[in-house]
């Protein structure tokens, strides 16, 4: 969890002078597990540094990025989105794919469009790979290969994903000890990585195709484990009452999408996809609470491993305010 309040402030004065002694920051991150209050943090902290600087928000989440995925996504408002400027939310359809990569090449543009405006971009969002691939840069990895993907899943379709993950342990035995037997996105990526290069996809690993970025990171950590699940399940059941299930059944009306699509595998979605076509809408609340808990540990683990971050106690009666001076300190040293 968040750093106590003495440890938290000492470090946010080492990490504050190093941030600001390299290089003024072109951008802020503000990071979190969801249902942390990452939405309500950004706009207060742009109406707070608006006098000072106009603040400009870069979505940094994998399903705002998707038409028509709404509700179940917690996208800002068009209020909000209308007082502050949001970038990457929207952009494509969710039939599509949107990658780390993408994200990468989308948010460097952006920040530079800001800055070349005398604004300040703030990145803010729970996608950790995406902070991940924006700081550290993205392996040199070959793009999606359509044909070859078709190829794989036909032989899943024949022989079964376990069947894939032994031929992927024959090949590339690192990346296999690393994916469970019927992981089918990822042990189809492998096998497309390894049969366009033939290379395994641990070895292409730390091969960096962009430079890094560097910014720094407020972090919003609850200390509270309680407080944050009280607030995932207050959260998935304003979804519920605001039409998820009927959102999600609005999609696969369309017929051009499938749960196997990174757009219908985002948590909620998936969910709700899974209790429509197996008619069990009755656990679809219990099931969505437990897959959000299971996403907001993997977000504080992913965050914890990113030195550059500066945590603030996301339950803490003050941090908002925490975070604005914090902001302001940064933004405007």
């Amino acid at each position: 969890m968040a750093r106590r309040a003495g440890a938290q402030d000492s470090g946010c004065a080492r990490l504050i002078k190093s941030a600001v002694s390299e290089t003024p920051p072109r951008a802020i991150c503000l990071a979190g597990p969801t249902a942390a209050g990452k939405t309500a943090v950004a706009l207060a902290l742009a109406d707070a540094l608006s006098r000072e600087i106009r603040v400009e928000v870069i979505s940094v989440d994998s399903a705002q990025v998707y038409r028509g995925l709404d509700i179940g996504t917690a996208k800002p408002s068009a209020a909000q989105r209308a007082a502050v400027p949001h970038h990457l939310i929207d952009i494509i359809d969710p039939s599509l794919a949107y990658s780390a990569a993408r994200f990468v090449a989308d948010a460097q543009l952006l920040i530079q469009q800001i800055h070349a405006r005398g604004h300040l971009a703030l990145l803010a969002g729970g996608t950790m790979l995406y902070f991940k691939a924006l700081f550290d840069g993205l392996d040199a990895l070959p793009g999606a290969d359509p044909a070859l993907r078709a190829e794989i899943d036909a032989q899943a379709a024949a022989q079964g994903w376990p069947a894939l993950h032994a031929e992927l342990a024959r090949v590339d035995p690192v990346s296999a000890a690393r994916l469970a037997p019927n992981d089918a996105q990822r042990i189809q990526r492998a096998l497309e990585v390894f049969r366009l290069t033939g290379t395994a996809l641990s070895e292409l690993h730390g091969a960096r195709a962009r430079g890094r970025f560097a910014a720094p990171l407020i972090s919003l950590e609850p200390e509270s484990r309680a407080w944050l699940h009280s607030r995932i399940e207050l959260r998935l059941r304003e979804m519920l009452a605001q039409g998820l299930v009927d959102e999600v059944r609005a999609l696969r009306a369309r017929g051009d999408l499938s749960a196997e699509l990174p757009s219908m595998r985002c948590v909620g979605y998936r969910q709700a996809w899974q209790a429509l076509e197996r008619d069990e809408l009755g656990a679809l609340e219990a099931r969505a609470i437990a897959a959000t808990r299971q996403l907001a540990k993997r977000q504080l683990t992913w965050l914890r491993a990113m030195p550059q971050r500066i945590g603030i106690a996301a339950d803490a009666p003050d941090a908002v305010q925490r975070a604005i001076d914090l902001a302001r300190r940064l933004a405007l040293a």
